[in-house]
Formats: C-alpha cells, structure tokens, sequence
C-alpha cells in the first residue's frame, strides 16, 4: 500500500533525518572535545575532574530532540499517517534509547582508564610501609638493582620477578606490581635475597623473628575429656574411627596418666604448641583414603595418630588436629596464592607432626620459611627412611633415589610404627591391653584370619585348611555388595567389623593366623595383648625394596624374615609362632603345640599406654634439631663402641651384643683418637662422603671419617668395611629408653 505524504509530513520526515544525522555527529564529537578539554592548559577547576560532562551535553540534545518530534506529531491532521508516523516515532524513541545507554556505557569505561591512568601517573612519591595484613606499599620512583657481595643473586631474583610477578597471587599481596622498586621492597623485606633499602623501614623477615617461648609448666591431665576437641566432629569415617578409639581406650590413658603425675620429676617440662596435620588424611589423598577406611583399608595409620594425640594431651601440651588443606594455609599464616611466598608471620608451632603427604603440603604453603622451620617437622613413616635415602644428592648419585625420601631431614625426624631402624624415632602406637582376668579363662577353639580383603588370601589355601582340620576358622574379610565370595567355605566370615567387634572376637580366639600380608601392622600386638597366639609365615628369601613390589620404592633397605619381625625377634615363642607356611607337616605341629598350651597375654612396655606417654615425653624433652649443636642426652656409662665385622651393619653389630646404635653418638666415634683406642693402625685418614664411615677396610688399613653428618647411619654395610658404631644399653621393653638406674648416676 501507497502512502500519499503531505508537505507537512515530508517536512517531518526531513527533520527526523537531519536529527539522526545530528545526533551522529554529537556522539562523534563528544569523546574529541571531552579529551581537549582535559588536556588543555588553563581549563576551568570546576570541569577537571568531570569526563561526564560530554554525556551530558549529549543527553540535553537528546531531549531537545525528542520535543522537536513531539510538537511535530501534534500537528498531523490525517488519522492513517498519523498512526503510521506515531509507530515510527515510537520506534525511534527506542532506538534513541539504546543509543544513550550505549554512550553512556562508553563514556564510563573510557571516564575509568583516564582515572587510573591519571592515578598512577600522578602519584606522589612515598616511602615503602607495611600495612595490618603485612602488604608492602609499592615504590614509584626510579630504583637501581643494588650490587652488593652479600646478595650475590639479587639481580637474578629482581630479573625473575620482572617476568613472573603475575605467575602466583602471592607477590601482588605484599605488594609486588613488576616495577623494580616494589620488587626491591619485596626481596629485600620478605625474601631477604636484597639488601635493606636506604631510607625504608626494614624489618626481619618472618622466619628469621623468634617467637617468644612458652614459660609456664605442662601439667598432666588426667581425663580425656580435652581430645574431644581435638579430634574434631567431622562426621567422615576416619575421624569416627579415632574418637571411638579415644573412648575405647580412656580407662588406660587415665590410668598412665596417674603414674606419670607420681613422678614429678620425669614431667615438669613446658608447654609446647603442637599441629597435628595428617596430609595422607587430606584433599585428593584423603578422599580416596576415606573411602577405604570402611572397605577392609589400613587402619594402622589411624591408630597412630589417634595415640600420639592422646599422648600430647595428657602430656599437658597444646594441640590442634586438622585434615583440611585450607586451614592449614590459615593456621601457619600462609599467604594467598601457589605458595612461591614464605609465610606472613612467624610459626606459632614448636612443632608439627605430619607424613610425607603433608610434608609436601607444607613445602607448597611455606614457601621459602620451609627450609627455616624444617628442623620443627616430626614424619611419621611407617617403615622408616634411613639415611642414605635421606640426602637428596647423595641418594640421586649412589642409587638410592626413591619417591620418598630426600628431604635432607635429620634421620632422627622419621617417626616409625615399629623400632625397624635406630637411625629413626620409634613413635609406636598403644596396644590394646584391658584384658579381665575372666577372659583369660574363656578362649575357644577359634582360629581368626589376619587379612580383611579377599586377594590377601591368594595362594594360601593349604595352609589355612591344615589350621581348620582342628580349629574353627573366622575371617573377617570385606565384602562388597552384590559380590560373591571367593573364600573356602570352611571359613565362616564375619564381614568387616568394628574395632570393638573385632577386638571381641579376638578375646575368645586362640590363634591369630598372620597370611604374610599386610606387613608390619597393629592388629598382632593387640591379638598377643588379649591373650592369642600369633601364627606367621617365615619369608624365604627376605622380602626387601629388591625382590617384592610393596617394598621398592621404600627408602629401606631393611631385609624382613616374616610378616612381623618385631613379634619374631622381641617377643617370640610361646607368643608368636614364625613357620613355613608352605610345609603343611611344620604349620600341622605349630598348631597341635599351640593348642596344649596355656598363653597369657602379653603388651611390651613401649606399647602400653604409660610406655607410648614416657617415649612421647622423652622425645620432646632431648631430641632438637633446631640448633647447630648435636644434643647429647645419652650419659657415658650407657654408651659401648664397637669395631664391627666385615660387611655388617651397626644394627647387627650392637644387637650382636644386646644393645642397640645410637646414631646421635656417632659425631663423638667422627675421631682419628677412636680408631687408635681400638689399636688400630691406618696407613691413611681421610674423610668422605658415605653412609657407613666411620668406618676401617684391612685392604690398605684405610681409616674412614665422615664428612657429612646427615649421612650417619646405623643401617648402613658394606662387604669391604668394618663398621665403628655407637652401642648403647636400653630398658627392657622400652628401646628408646635407657634403664632409670643408668640415667640416675
């Protein structure tokens, strides 16, 4: 359809076009004044300072724009092209609309980039401070990388921040912008690899202030009731399993907690601030942990870290538990970011026992106070980490490099399960040993497997069908849903039980049946405390990190004879039965002795409850790395120096005598006086860099030093070299003592 414009109309229509054209060239226009006008000399005050002012212009042209076209509509006679022109006006307001809000979208991002640049163009100069959340205010005058011999890699640090300040969130919080100034600041006050810079404050960076030490006296507690608060109310199996354990084994915490408080002068020592943080238990290693803890997984770790709690509570000490990655980072004061910043506050921990998990977490979140702190650090190692596996470099040049391992720790930091090497702390865990003289008297004729998941099982059905030709044989294996047991079915299976249900079952047991897997576990100590006898494969040849897939990769080069050597060689028969599980007539006789017998339970003294607390306690009272100085706890009368055979290690040479190495002591052995006292006549002396010196060969009567003391090393042997080890006495029951009437004189 045709549509017949009037003059009048056409004259509307010329108009709105000249507006569009108008309104165009206004919004072109605008952006090109706006920037004259800030940047001519002599501009009003009352227009510096307002980029808005274009908008405005723009936004009254607009309105005087849409009144033109108003008072034009009012004057259309004819009713169809009023309609139609009504519509295109409409239309226009519309668009005229979009197009103020898309100026004025415009005008406010280009109004933000002049502020900023104006802001850091005109800031005025000011020296560098720290604020409340120690950011460091960055310099904007003109600094010069300083050349001192002091900071010899001053230069390189300033160079790599230049070109990776971006790379970690850290930097930007204390205050790095990639200007050379704000990156003096920064390595000058918080890396310390620059010098202080002239007229700055300059503060000691946060790993080098030392925290005032606590004064007051650990007193010990008598109740439980504070490791609630520890061990958190997470409802997650593991931290289940722990506060069940703390009630479980309450009456004999209070019961050693007693006897310590008798024996004042053994406790007065003070109080200490210990994190707890157990990184196997955390992030993505924590999840897949968590899931096999109700799924027949490894308690044995659990049972540890429950205990060393315990232990530092009723010791008196302040402790917090954490599993979370997260707080963590808060508890140490962390910076934010990938951890390329050292924490932003001293450590408030004297000490913090983790794994080799959280060691790796804890280097990420330190950053380079790592390195400061390290000597605080306690790793609780299962099966240990001897020294050769320990130094980085000697490990990667001597072939003992391992995924564990080479952190350059004091061997004395790793914390055992068992006594394996005296070259680490034995840590241990507590047996369970509330045995009533009742249950002595009700043992069946019940046989109970040691192994909670079915493939442990493998190749082993001779041996346990010999055991149940004459004893009624319970297992305990998990079963998942909808699986169909493999298991003989002479084997009744209790499914996966509960510590206390299975801890029931072993009261009425007489045999607890070791498969040879899994290794060195808690469950045999607390079968032998209430009262059963722990039956065990002989391995032939030893299992070691050469000749078994568990093992390679350990940082051990222990040789184990059995599934528990610690119940093969410090407690033995009648308690522990070591065959060959594979000679059917040896296991049939083992089980018929057994059953004629009358065995009484049995708990060592280092895994009683007062014996874990006495360890625990001598542990923080004598070992210290934090000093340059070796510690010497260990009186004279207890020391004994031997000049082993050939090829034997200090482990064996001292057990050979009914002793056990006291690696702390070899510093004193480090001496040309103490091969001349064993009358010894070397044709050399010289030092070197080798886990077994000291050490003599008779090829050439070579006298060896040492010449690296992280490399002490009780386990270490060589075919060539006689050993010269540190021997020392211990208390029956309790290797990490000496006997009271020594440490008396």
């Amino acid at each position: 359809m045709r549509v017949a414009l009037r003059p009048r109309s056409g004259c509307l229509v010329i108009c709105l076009g000249l507006s569009a054209c108008t309104l165009l060239l206004q919004s072109l226009w605008v952006p090109l004044e706006m920037s004259m006008d800030d940047n001519a000399g002599g501009s009003r005050a009352e227009d510096a300072g307002q980029p808005s002012l274009g908008f405005r212009r723009l936004t009254l042209r607009l309105e005087a724009l849409s009144a033109q076209v108003q008072q034009l509509s009012r004057e259309r006679e004819d009713k169809m092209t009023s309609e139609y022109l009504n519509s295109l006006l409409q239309s226009f307001r519309q668009d005229q609309q979009s197009l103020a809000h898309l100026v004025e979208r415009e005008l406010k991002r280009v109004t933000q980039k002049l502020d900023q640049f104006n802001h850091y163009h005109y800031l005025p100069h000011t020296p560098s401070t720290h604020d409340n959340h120690g950011k460091i205010t960055g310099l904007k005058e003109s600094c010069t990388v300083p050349v001192d011999v002091a900071y010899p890699v001053c230069a390189e640090k300033v160079e790599f921040l230049q070109a990776k300040w971006k790379s970690d969130p850290c930097y930007a919080f204390y205050g790095v912008d990639g200007t050379v100034c704000s990156i003096l600041t920064y390595l000058s006050q918080i890396e310390n690899f620059c010098p202080p810079q002239p007229g700055r404050n300059y503060s000691t960076p946060p790993w080098h202030q030392r925290d005032q030490p606590y004064m007051k006296k650990a007193e010990i507690r008598t109740t439980t009731s504070s490791l609630y608060e520890v061990i958190n109310n997470s409802s997650g199996p593991a931290v289940k399993f722990m506060r069940s354990r703390v009630k479980m084994m309450s009456e004999c915490w209070l019961k050693a907690a007693l006897i310590m408080r008798q024996q004042k002068n053994k406790t007065h020592s003070s109080i200490i601030r210990v994190l707890l943080y157990p990184g196997a238990f955390a992030g993505d290693a924590g999840q897949h942990f968590e899931a096999t803890v109700e799924k027949g997984g490894p308690l044995g770790e659990l049972v540890q870290w429950t205990d060393l709690s315990a232990c530092l509570t009723i010791l008196g000490h302040n402790v917090i538990l954490t599993t979370s990655q997260h707080q963590l980072h808060r508890l140490i004061s962390a910076a934010p970011g990938q951890g390329s910043c050292p924490i932003k506050a001293p450590l408030t921990f004297d000490l913090i026992y983790t794994d080799y998990h959280g060691l790796a977490h804890l280097q990420g979140a330190m950053g380079l106070a790592f390195h400061h702190y390290k000597c605080r650090f306690r790793i609780l190692d299962s099966f240990g980490t001897e020294p050769a596996f320990n130094l980085a470099s000697y490990a990667h040049t001597h072939g003992f490099k391992t995924l564990w391992g080479s952190w350059g720790l004091q061997p004395l930091q790793y914390m055992t399960m068992f006594p394996h090497t005296p070259d680490n702390s034995f840590l241990g865990f507590v047996s369970e040993d509330a045995v009533r003289p009742k249950d002595i008297n009700t043992k069946e004729n019940i046989a109970v497997i040691y192994g909670k998941q079915e493939y442990m099982w493998q190749g082993l059905l001779n041996y346990i069908k010999v055991i149940s030709e004459v004893m009624e044989t319970h297992a305990t294996v998990y079963q998942p849903p909808g699986h169909a047991s493999t298991l003989p079915n002479f084997v009744r299976n209790h499914g996966l039980l509960s510590q206390p249900h299975f801890l029931r079952l072993l009261r009425k047991a007489k045999i607890f049946v070791g498969l040879g897997f899994p290794y060195e576990g808690p469950a045999p100590m607390e079968a032998i405390a209430l009262g059963c006898v722990f039956l065990q494969p002989r391995f032939n040849p030893p299992h070691s990190s050469e000749k078994n897939d568990f093992y390679k990769g350990k940082p051990t080069t222990r040789k184990i004879s059995s599934q528990h050597p610690y119940a093969e060689q410090f407690i033995g028969r009648p308690h522990v039965w070591t065959v060959d599980a594979t000679n059917e007539t040896e296991v049939r006789q083992a089980v018929r002795e057994i059953l004629r017998s009358q065995v009484k339970p049995l708990t060592p003294q280092e895994f009683s409850c007062e014996g874990m607390l006495q360890r625990v306690h001598h542990y923080i009272t004598h070992q210290s790395f934090c000093t340059p100085s070796i510690t010497t706890w260990l009186p004279e009368r207890a020391l004994r120096v031997h000049l082993g055979p050939l090829g034997q290690s200090c482990v064996s040479v001292c057990a050979r005598a009914s002793l056990v190495c006291e690696p702390s002591q070899f510093q004193g052995l480090n001496d040309p006086d103490v091969f001349a006292r064993f009358g010894i006549g070397c044709s050399n002396m010289a030092q070197g860099v080798n886990h077994i010196f000291p050490a003599y060969t008779p090829w050439g009567r070579h006298c060896r030093l040492q010449e690296e003391p992280l490399l002490f090393s009780c386990a270490g042997s060589d075919p060539s070299y006689r050993r010269l080890c540190p021997c020392r006495t211990y208390q029956p029951g309790q290797l990490a003592l000496i006997p009271d009437y020594i440490s008396d004189l």
